[in-house]
């Protein structure tokens, strides 16, 4: 796990002396074990190395192949390289761990060599004679790469900020990545919030060369898993079973101490009781609590720790603790996000404990069901009765609906109703909008908003007549979540909020094969009548019943009383910053955050916060 920079020069580009350089300084955090450097007259490759297998100095980066032709800089982790090594009997290898197994793989079997390794990974690979750079980026985007083309230079690197370090890319905000932020509290893949830089889309690879330019292609997608008959529910909890098994056991593989991130919830237990199956030693287990009780999973996560006999640290901390740490997390931030505060917490105490990988119960919620959408939008497109109105006889009873409730959940029930069409596309985009249209067009100076980006992602994998339209019903919502939500906000900051205290997080629910498996099977064995029902019957025997039968907690702090009193002035500031940017009608934003402030039930936190966020971003990276 690492971090890793480039830069391919085209015909009549000048030396970028020192680019390199300045783009490894930025990815120190990501990598403070070692730094390294390769240039030659066409490309500069830069690396900062987080050594988790085969942690000698030979298996620094960039590699050098044994033949000399070849030169990689990888980030991630490749769990079956064993495996995969076995297969390569023709290379003679220098080290032991998994980055020259790609390199040696791709000599191998070119592109091909991406449909063998499982992992998280994002990696470029150097073909001298060919001149030719290959990037790549693993199947669910768990491992980011952004980059920048123009005439004269592609750029790429593991982290936004490395790249507007080069001064090769002007600061300039995207305005349609400003819709999709104030929409998703996000940008989605493949644009970004900055005009120019773009981001290589998961179950991806590039070939960069003078003739050609760069050229993209898909290797995998995730609407590609089969629709699998299964005889009896036990057969389909048996395939549950063994796939994530394998899942954890295949990712415990590092020379280096490692944990678990244990919150007390159903995915996280689950992870550790299977470690704890798996593996022959004590498993070190971490959790954030609170003093304050009424935000604490404690007595949870300690049930989970004492039944599987941990070596549990329980990470203490008082409400105004966690607040004093969040403008450290935002200066990590490398993309603005709305989430992310919580990871880079339970990082940087797992750091210190002397831990430099874990394992996350990331992914389970999306895979399995845990979220309300699917219950939610199953039934609202069972209620025929809506549809039997045309949209034109639904909007204006919609519309009177909203003024007389006036909150956040009317103003998405009134836009579901004004629907021409109940499709999982149609009905997503409102499920996780913070900001509605109507409020955004008014905050921003544009005379109109760009197309909803969620939409496109999901009628593109789910739509009529689409690879996707034959999964079950719950896999689309599955899909959807994957590919929005989940990778651009959840794995966008588990990955910048880890990386900054340089502690690497795995996330087992994501294996590829897994998946795949799950995405396959019928909504008949699926529906989540109980929260993640499929999953937790297929694990019955591991689960103490207290974990599951609970409600949803989420990780819930008092974010609405801290940004009315103690983050009040922080929170102004940025309003106040942003209220200046040529991008924002300034009085709109000003009376948005004076109705969040007297209570206004329209105008949650979580409306806010973004803001407070994006604000701050723009400032500490001199971004107009």
């Amino acid at each position: 796990m690492c971090g890793i920079n480039g830069i391919f020069h085209f015909s009549g580009a000048t030396k970028s002396n020192g680019l390199i350089e300045r783009m490894n300084e930025k990815l120190a955090h990501r990598g403070p074990d070692a730094v390294g450097v390769f240039q030659d007259d066409v490309v500069q490759l830069g690396h900062r190395r987080l050594s988790i297998i085969d942690v000698s100095e030979a298996a620094n980066q960039p590699f050098i192949s044994a033949d000399g032709n070849f030169v990689i800089v990888f980030n991630g982790e490749i769990y079956n390289y064993r495996t995969v090594k076995n297969q390569l009997t023709d290379y003679q290898f220098k080290t032991n761990g998994d980055t020259e197994v790609i390199l040696a793989a791709y000599i191998k079997w070119g592109e091909n060599c991406l449909r063998v390794l499982n992992g998280i990974f994002s990696f470029a690979i150097w073909d001298k004679s060919k001149k030719e750079l290959f990037v790549s980026r693993d199947r669910l985007g768990v491992k980011p790469l952004y980059y920048f083309l123009s005439n004269n230079y592609f750029v790429f690197s593991s982290s936004l900020k490395s790249i507007l370090s080069t001064n090769l890319v002007e600061r300039k905000i995207s305005k349609s990545g400003l819709i999709d932020f104030l929409r998703y509290q996000t940008v989605h893949a493949p644009a970004t919030i900055i005009e120019d830089i773009d981001v290589l889309m998961p179950g991806h690879f590039m070939r960069v060369n003078e003739e050609d330019g760069v050229v993209f292609k898909e290797y995998w997608n995730v609407t590609q898993a089969q629709r699998k008959k299964y005889e009896s529910i036990d057969a389909v909890h048996a395939a549950v079973k063994n796939q994530l098994t394998q899942s954890v056991e295949m990712q415990l593989v590092a020379d280096v101490p490692f944990g678990a991130f244990l919150s007390g919830g159903i995915d996280s237990s689950l992870i550790v009781a299977l470690m704890s199956k798996v593996h022959n030693q004590k498993v070190d287990t971490f959790s954030v609590v609170f003093k304050e009780q009424e935000f604490s999973e404690r007595e949870f996560s300690q049930l989970v720790a004492k039944k599987f006999q941990t070596n549990h640290h329980e990470i203490e901390l008082s409400v105004n603790d966690f607040k004093e740490l969040i403008p450290a997390a935002l200066s990590f931030m490398d993309h603005p996000s709305g989430d992310g505060p919580n990871t880079f917490v339970v990082s940087k105490k797992t750091k210190e404990a002397g831990i430099k990988m874990a394992l996350s119960g990331l992914g389970g919620d999306e895979l399995f069901g845990g979220y309300s959408i699917f219950n939610q939008l199953p039934n609202l497109q069972n209620k025929k009765w809506i549809r039997s109105f045309p949209g034109y006889g639904r909007r204006p009873f919609a519309k009177i609906y909203h003024s007389l409730k006036g909150t956040v959940a009317s103003s998405k029930i009134s836009a579901l109703l004004s629907l021409d069409n109940y499709e999982v596309a149609d009905i997503y985009q409102i499920y996780r909008q913070v900001l509605m249209d109507e409020q955004i067009i008014k905050l921003v100076s544009y005379p109109y908003l760009s197309s909803n980006r969620v939409f496109e992602i999901t009628n593109e994998l789910v739509g009529y007549k689409t690879n996707g339209a034959s999964l079950p019903n719950l896999s689309k919502i599955s899909v959807a979540e994957i590919s929005t939500y989940m990778q651009n906000v959840l794995l966008r900051d588990a990955d910048q909020m880890s990386m900054a205290s340089g502690l690497e997080v795995r996330v087992p629910f994501l294996d590829h094969e897994l998946v795949e498996l799950v995405l396959g099977i019928g909504d008949e064995f699926k529906k989540p009548i109980t929260p993640k029902k499929l999953l937790v019957d297929s694990f019955a025997d591991l689960l103490p019943q207290e974990i599951y039968n609970r409600p949803k907690m989420g990780f819930v702090l008092p974010y609405e009383k801290w940004m009315k009193n103690d983050l009040r002035d922080f929170c102004q500031a940025r309003i106040d910053y942003l209220k200046e940017s040529e991008h924002f009608n300034g009085k709109e934003l000003e009376q948005l955050w004076k109705k969040f402030l007297s209570g206004n039930k329209l105008i949650t936190w979580s409306r806010i916060w973004p803001l407070v966020v994006l604000s701050n971003w723009m400032k500490e990276n001199n971004v107009r």
